[in-house]
């Protein structure tokens, strides 16, 4: 019998070894924590948005990398897509829906209850838990010699095919430090630096700002960065800005030496639209302005603030700031505390098949490939993609040798 090891138990290596498991493999699975899922639970804090509704034409270009093959995602999707992934939970006996926002979550918006479901599944196909294992190194020849470190010391242990599932380097806590790369590019592996992605961006608010805004969403906007403009909502911070808008601008925002993005705070308006609802005031015009046009509070704290303490010389200076705020960044937040990471492996270290060229029978899924994606069910559609695609393969491989 064909043995497979899967290193890492997030949801990539999960469904790497219930892949491989049931294609009749006898499957180990190696966590450097006590137990898996750690990583799944804390994207259940949100209720665990499994992947997205929306159809395949929009949700396939959601995936981006450097270098990456025409048509991979479309290709993985294929196999192994959103619709897949529900019918994968139900099969759990857990029921999904989706929400009006177009993202897919489980009936009770709880992460455990499936995992312990999916934990049990891996256990009747008869996958080894290999927990407090943590990789340190591999070598290759006729069979593949992995290499950890336990409680008890150095462990060896050789399989036919590998899967490797560490994750990126966001939420460490959860086992995905990025300490693989040094062991990758140790063989000649090219990885592209790890980098916070789905993350807050920093600028310094002031105290009167924090004051009135600090904790509150910023609703109904579209923000902007160039030519790229996201629909969406954002949350004042202490030390910035969070939210799926800005999120979903990291990569542009990454690419510039000066990060800086455009709010619209009255997308659904012109400025002369804005300007004729304050149509005979005379004084007064920002207090005005923020009743009649509806701001929130935060709204017009970031709007006095950007403005500065000048005064206002007109309702059209005013409407004019209102749909194009232009925030100055300053960084993202660390890594450590970003939702996902962008880099990673390389796409042209990997065939079609996720296998490592230059370690054949070695194969790489989830986030330690060189993509990313936006929240809202693609990074977790993503993980299961490419880790049913790496077992798959792995399984194909061992067949045919």
């Amino acid at each position: 019998m064909m043995h497979l090891s899967i290193i890492g138990g997030g949801p990539a290596g999960m469904r790497a070894a219930e892949v491989a498991a049931q294609g009749g493999a006898e499957v180990t699975l190696y966590d450097a924590k006590p137990s898996v899922g750690r990583k799944f639970l804390v994207a259940g804090r949100g209720g665990l948005n499994l992947t997205h509704g929306e159809p395949m034409e929009r949700f396939e270009p959601r995936f981006s990398g450097a270098g990456q093959p025409s048509g991979i995602w479309q290709s993985m999707l294929t196999d192994f897509g959103p619709d897949a992934l529900r019918r994968w939970a139900a099969e759990l006996g857990v029921e999904t829906f989706q929400a009006t926002s177009g993202r897919v979550y489980p009936r009770e918006m709880k992460a455990a209850p499936l995992l312990r479901r999916w934990v049990q599944r891996l256990r009747d196909l008869g996958v080894v838990f290999a927990m407090n294992h943590r990789w340190t190194g591999l070598r290759h020849g006729d069979a593949i010699s992995l290499e950890f470190m336990t409680p008890d010391g150095p462990r060896s242990s050789h399989a036919d095919a590998v899967v490797l599932a560490l994750g990126g380097a966001s939420w460490p806590q959860t086992g995905s430090d990025g300490s693989w790369v040094s062991i990758l590019e140790s063989h000649g592996i090219s990885v592209s630096r790890l980098l916070p992605a789905n993350c807050g961006w920093e600028f310094p608010w002031s105290d009167k700002v924090l004051a009135e805004a600090e904790g509150k969403p910023l609703k109904n906007i579209v923000v902007s960065v160039g030519e790229e403009e996201v629909v969406g909502e954002l949350l004042v911070t202490r030390y910035g800005l969070e939210g799926g808008a800005i999120y979903q601008l990291g990569k542009a925002l990454r690419g510039m030496k000066d990060p800086v993005i455009h709010i619209d705070f009255k997308p659904t308006f012109t400025i002369d639209q804005l300007v004729a609802k304050l149509d005979g005031v005379r004084r007064d015009w920002f207090h005005e302005s923020v009743r009649r046009w509806r701001l929130s509070d935060a709204c017009a704290a970031i709007l006095s603030e950007m403005h500065g303490n000048e005064p206002w010389s007109s309702v059209r200076q005013i409407a004019q700031l209102a749909k194009c705020c232009n925030i100055s960044l300053v960084r993202p937040r660390p890594i450590a505390e970003a939702i996902s990471s962008a880099g990673g492996v390389c796409w042209a270290e990997l065939d079609q098949h996720l296998m490592l060229v230059k370690i054949p029978s070695v194969y790489v899924a989830g986030e330690m490939i060189d993509w990313e994606a936006p929240t809202g069910g693609y990074l977790m559609q993503g993980c299961f993609a490419t880790g049913t695609r790496a077992a798959r393969s792995a399984l194909a491989r061992c067949h045919r040798q």
